[in-house]
């Protein structure tokens, strides 16, 4: 897996990782736009927004081609819904909700093979492999594969080290506006919860050598000193270039 492993060198690095989270609209071309615009990865959406699966596993296959990183965020962490979403061709997973190692057992079930899994391979995915053998799919999938758990709840907090260490996660991630909702200060960033929640993350992070992803304003969250950055959405990306741009045409 070339692109996982390019940006798994990335994250041991000290430069910033930049990446953009696609969930309103997709197309071919925007991973084109993507890697022209110098982003690192990108993750496709499929929690918010159910894309057609013909499209998603195009967008992998064009990531697979070049070298770049394309991840998705699957609805459910289920064995079953792991294995489906690995059958697209991802060489990542952004996981929604996690709250326990134990999510993480499942996930394993779902994205790795026998013995150390329970994934049936299929679809999209075998691309990546030219040999249908255990060490191909471990070799060629499996040890450089990309997993991103997301703790959006208390609970997730209360067993944020166990989800940092285990051995799936590439780097802990963080829902942010989710788990401002369930801290009581939807929205408030800087709300003392919301934001102690987050430093504990980090720290969380930091203490098991794993990176922390975080998503929000790109040079805000770089000036805090974070380096795995998801910059936001597209279209809302888009909107606020744009107004920025109409703003300054009128006052000319």
């Amino acid at each position: 897996m070339p692109p996982a492993a390019l940006l798994r060198k990335k994250l041991s690095s000290q430069e910033s990782v930049l990446g953009i989270l696609i969930t309103n609209h997709l197309w071919l071309e925007l991973i084109e736009i993507s890697m022209e615009s110098g982003l690192d990865y990108v993750i496709i959406d499929q929690e918010h927004f159910s894309h057609d699966c013909t499209a998603v596993a195009d967008c992998c296959r064009l990531g697979r081609m070049t070298g770049f990183p394309v991840l998705l965020r699957p609805a459910r962490t289920d064995a079953a819904a792991v294995r489906l979403a690995m059958d697209l061709g991802p060489c990542g997973l952004l996981l929604p909700m996690i709250e326990s190692a134990a999510q993480l057992d499942e996930v394993r079930d779902g994205a790795w093979l026998p013995p150390r899994g329970g994934r049936r391979p299929g679809g999209h995915g075998n691309r990546w492999v030219s040999q249908f053998q255990y060490e191909d799919f471990r070799s060629g999938v499996e040890d450089d594969l990309i997993i991103l758990p997301q703790v959006e709840s208390p609970a997730g907090l209360e067993n944020a080290a166990g989800i940092a260490g285990h051995a799936l996660t590439t780097a802990l991630a963080v829902g942010p506006y989710d788990l401002s909702c369930r801290l009581g200060c939807p929205g408030v960033p800087d709300d003392s919860r919301i934001a102690q929640a987050i430093l504990h993350l980090r720290d969380t992070a930091q203490q098991a050598g794993k990176p922390f992803w975080m998503i929000g304003d790109g040079p805000t969250l770089r000036a805090q000193g974070h380096r795995f950055l998801c910059l936001g959405e597209p279209i809302g990306l888009l909107q606020r270039s744009l107004t920025a741009l109409v703003g300054s045409v009128r006052r000319i």
